[in-house]
């Protein structure tokens, strides 16, 4: 909050449009974990490492943005953006900059990357990972501390929209301007990146509210507890059994024809609707020992895992499927033409990645506003999307059909981190949010490494063997192929892609489980059973 004397720049102001558009320019050189299916299948030719030592490679990246979050979180809480920030330039530029002197090294014919030198480019890749999500981390609070509340949701969604489509922005520039082109993309990388934090190094920062605009200081809560009092519709009545509270003293008609008693009890409604708030947030409090112990909290982090456990390995994966589907049948492999397919998966996924988030946030909250579903049933719809984006992948046997799996798959993805935050804040309340969200957000790590590594197996299992007929079969492809490249098409993962389709089904009934408790603990909390939009509206 501003000192009470100093001016404090306006809502549009210069100061908080540059904050804005800096904090958006950092978000799209922190997303580019997701664009590592554009180059990993080369990655993995010119250093003769196999599928599976190739996923561990992109499964660092995914560690280092989930298992950094905490401590970046801390930093920028206490010492604002620029730590984080400055982290984040120096882990992008030097882990991309390590990734491509790999790449252009590569290893004589016949042997493969060192132990020494695979674990360096594990730490390289998990730097990206990390640096990303540091930069990413000071962009969004610094957005959210800048704007009031009205324009809070709206700014950071500017912001989050970056980060969705970075992947897209920068596959879309290397296949423009460097197509097939491996080591000038991961330069783009390393540059790209560096120059993104650069500016937001010295452009991010807080820009702070007045005293009217930052009554509540905290984000998050001053949002959902708005929305928990429209759980189900009462008609005139804003208030459930959950959140009732006295109602107002009606005002005698001398304050009423009084300016300065109007402008008072203005003041003193606002203090009120900070203090309903509060008393809402302390209604539902479970973290610590209480969370772990939750049922609740275990069936979100085995759903959450389930599904963004498939969507991991398929975005670090797509590329091998587009280059699997390419070869099969075609005698004269064309590198860049693969790469081309590898980028159409990339963009794809990033462009629906993004439009997921916003869809499923619209989607929750008309269910839960107009037919009185809590946020919580929304979790069928998205583990359904999963469920039939791993049927419909499984199934195709053309590249150019390709992009219709990647697209429900993006789309599906972008929808999980939409709408778990909200539901782990209606299962277990906003005062420590942070914390279990932090919890929850580690739930990926197990998921990913499973069906990623399953993955990577399942394609090496499949590679070409050493017998004559399979030489003869496969020499005048493999000449321009890339090393340890499967020709089977779909044969060369579809056992993995069962195996996630299974997970996903469980995720159905996980959702299903999570809802049935959640509607279940409210209509024991109202006493009664509740009451849907259609049943409110005949009342008079």
């Amino acid at each position: 909050m501003a000192p009470p004397n100093s001016a404090v720049p306006g809502l549009l102001s210069v100061p908080r449009l540059t904050t804005l558009l800096a904090s958006l320019v950092v978000a799209v050189g922190s997303g580019t974990n997701y664009v590592f299916s554009a180059y990993s299948p080369q990655l993995a030719a010119r250093l003769n490492i196999n599928h599976t030592q190739l996923n561990v490679v992109g499964l660092a990246g995914n560690v280092g943005v989930y298992s950094s979050a905490p401590f970046w979180g801390r930093i920028v809480d206490s010492r604002g953006p620029r730590i984080p920030i400055f982290f984040g330039f120096i882990f992008l530029f030097f882990g991309y900059t390590g990734i491509r002197h790999f790449y252009n090294t590569g290893v004589d014919d016949g042997s493969t990357v060192s132990t020494l030198g695979l674990g360096l480019l594990i730490a390289c890749s998990f730097m990206t990972g990390a640096g990303g999500n540091a930069a990413f981390t000071g962009a969004v609070n610094s957005t959210a501390k800048s704007f009031p509340d009205r324009a809070r949701a709206t700014t950071t969604g500017i912001v989050l929209s970056g980060f969705g489509l970075s992947a897209f922005f920068f596959s879309t520039l290397a296949h423009i301007f460097f197509p097939g082109d491996t080591s000038s993309f991961l330069l783009l990388l390393s540059l790209g990146t560096a120059l993104t934090t650069f500016i937001g190094l010295f452009l991010v920062r807080s820009i702070p509210l007045s005293a009217s605009e930052d009554d509540d200081h905290t984000i998050i809560p001053t949002v959902a507890a708005e929305a928990e009092a429209t759980i189900f519709h009462h008609g005139d009545d804003i208030h459930t059994p959950l959140l009732d509270g006295d109602s107002a003293a009606p005002s005698s008609p001398l304050m009423e024809d009084s300016p300065s008693a109007s402008r008072s009890r203005s003041a003193s409604h606002r203090r009120s609707i900070s203090r309903s708030k509060q008393e809402a947030l302390e209604g539902l409090n479970v973290y610590g020992r209480a969370l772990w112990t939750s049922p609740d909290f275990w069936l979100l982090f085995a759903n959450l895992s389930l599904l963004s456990g498939t969507g991991l390995m398929y975005i670090n994966n797509v590329g091998s499927m587009s280059q699997a589907l390419f070869a099969q049948g075609n005698p004269e492999y064309d590198e860049i033409k693969a790469a081309q397919f590898q980028a159409t998966q990339v963009s794809t996924i990033s462009i629906m990645n993004f439009a997921g988030r916003i869809v499923i946030g619209v989607i929750s909250d008309i269910l839960k506003n107009r037919f009185g579903f809590p946020r919580s049933y929304s979790l069928l719809l998205v583990s359904s999307l999963f469920f039939c984006s791993q049927i419909l992948a499984a199934q195709i046997t053309d590249v150019t059909n390709l992009w219709k799996a990647s697209t429900l798959v993006g789309l599906s993805y972008g929808t999980i981190f939409g709408l778990f935050p909200t539901v782990c804040i209606e299962f277990f309340g906003l005062l420590h949010f942070s914390e279990n969200w932090g919890y929850l957000s580690l739930s990926p790590l197990v998921g990913g490494n499973l069906f990623s590594i399953a993955f990577g197996r399942n394609l090496d299992a499949h590679e070409p063997g050493e017998t004559t007929a399979t030489v003869q079969a496969t020499a005048a492809r493999a000449a321009n192929a890339v090393a340890h490249q499967c020709f089977e098409g779909r044969s060369c993962y579809v056992a993995t892609l069962g195996l996630t389709t299974t997970a996903c089904f469980i995720a159905i009934l996980l959702s299903g489980i999570s809802a049935w408790r959640e509607r279940r603990k409210l209509m024991t909390a109202s006493g009664t059973r509740p009451r849907l939009i259609w049943e409110a509206t005949g009342e008079e």
